[in-house]
């Protein structure tokens, strides 16, 4: 990342619009810093006295949202699809599980597969908090019944990482659940780290297309008409396939919204800076990453009411042994998918990562910091989105920076 001197490296790195919020930072600082939401409703690093130039140097090898960079692997890399040892579609055996899960239940299927197999002593994932139903937390799932009580995506911001020094240092291995920032920020850290790789046994992850702040559940809130202080429960999806967005009040009134309103004209339209040039939707660093496998209609994703899902992508041997355990163990089913499905299920992860390259250009161009990426083929993907393509990206998000700075008073 360019130009860092001119804050503390966390105010910098958030200053830049680079912080993807997945709180490693506040973990790293040893008490220097924590997570908070910021006025735009963003989960992002507060500094309570300044970090050691050792912290610094940490931060700035590990930090997600400044760089990314795969190890060398032997296994086949796809230009859009990341490290791939093979593709299919499946759903849990578990019909509770498959229902509340955002799609076919696969990760949960995993997770609780691990546990009741002993494999991992619990799970560090995101949930709902217990206090706050409109925000998320961090929990620790210890047996089936957690895993589902956590089931369902969780469209708001959240920083898994913040507290991951503190597991690393006590008893008891665990798989980790993260957004791919999050995945991405946990692999990079076990190279600096000895203790990930003896206490975190597997890393899982599902796609994303970037992270709403809470100003987009506000909004969801204004649509039905509801209060935040009369939400009892909110859920983004869930129970059923892809799942409404449900608000329960404390008096007992239900609202819903179908998943393609939610998501696609008001959550979406709150994403954090970081998102919109990122490579990683996909999990890349995962050893198995999940995501909607939607069935097709009139050439777009059907997002109609059905039985859930799940496209399934192993990343190494590791995740792929994994799967092979799960189905014979019957939590889980799947069959092979051709690679070329992939792109049909998922058009929005395709293209984003066809147009990152021409997006980082608009950033240089314009003197803005720009994350530092390393084996991610964006050159690449970038040939594949075409020249017309990419040049209406390139404008784009140079109108969209010369707007931003007229609006900010920046040159």
């Amino acid at each position: 990342m360019d130009k860092m001197d001119k804050l503390p490296l966390l105010e910098q790195i958030s200053a830049d619009g680079l912080c993807a919020g997945c709180g490693l930072c506040a973990s790293v600082s040893a008490g220097s810093a924590r997570m908070a939401l910021d006025g735009a409703g963003y989960l992002r690093p507060t500094l309570l006295q300044p970090l050691t130039r050792a912290q610094e140097r940490l931060v700035e090898q590990v930090c997600p949202g400044i760089g990314l960079a795969h190890a060398p692997s032997d296994v086949a890399y796809d230009a859009l699809w990341g490290p791939l040892r093979a593709v299919r579609v499946g759903h849990a055996e578990d019909a509770q599980l498959r229902h509340a899960g955002s799609s076919g239940g696969v990760l949960s299927a995993l997770l609780a597969y691990l546990l009741e197999t002993g494999q991992v002593d619990y799970v560090l994932h995101i949930g709902a908090s217990d206090s706050e139903p409109l925000h998320n937390e961090i929990k620790l799932s210890r047996n089936r019944a957690d895993v589902l009580a956590a089931a369902g995506s969780r469209y708001a911001p959240s920083a898994p990482l913040s507290g991951i020094d503190a597991l690393l240092a006590q008893p008891g291995r665990f798989a980790f659940v993260g957004k791919p920032c999050d995945v991405a920020a946990l692999r990079q850290y076990a190279r600096h780290q000895p203790l990930v790789a003896e206490k975190v046994a597997y890393m899982l992850s599902f796609m994303c297309a970037g992270v709403p702040s809470m100003e987009g559940t506000y909004a969801i809130l204004d649509r039905v008409g509801v209060a935040r202080r009369d939400v009892r429960r909110f859920a983004y999806r869930g129970n059923g396939w892809p799942g409404m967005t449900r608000v329960e009040t404390h008096d007992g009134k239900v609202s819903e919204i179908d998943y393609a309103t939610s998501w696609g004209t008001i959550l979406n339209r709150h994403l954090q800076a970081r998102c919109k040039i990122c490579p990683d939707g996909t999990g890349e660093f995962a050893d198995v990453v999940c995501a909607d496998a939607w069935y097709g209609k009139d050439g777009y994703p059907d997002f109609s009411e059905q039985q859930g899902r799940s496209l399934i992508l192993s990343r190494n041997d590791h995740g792929e042994a994994l799967l092979h355990a799960c189905v014979a163990a019957g939590y889980l089913a799947m069959q092979a998918l051709p690679v070329a499905e992939i792109a049909k299920m998922q058009p929005y992860q395709r293209n984003r990562k066809e147009m990152v390259w021409s997006r980082l250009m608009a950033l240089r161009v314009m003197g803005r910091a720009t994350p530092r990426y390393r084996q991610l083929r964006l050159l690449r993907t970038a040939s594949m989105g075409g020249v017309v393509a990419n040049a209406r990206n390139f404008l784009g998000m140079v109108k969209r920076l010369t707007l931003t700075s007229k609006k900010t008073g920046n040159n």
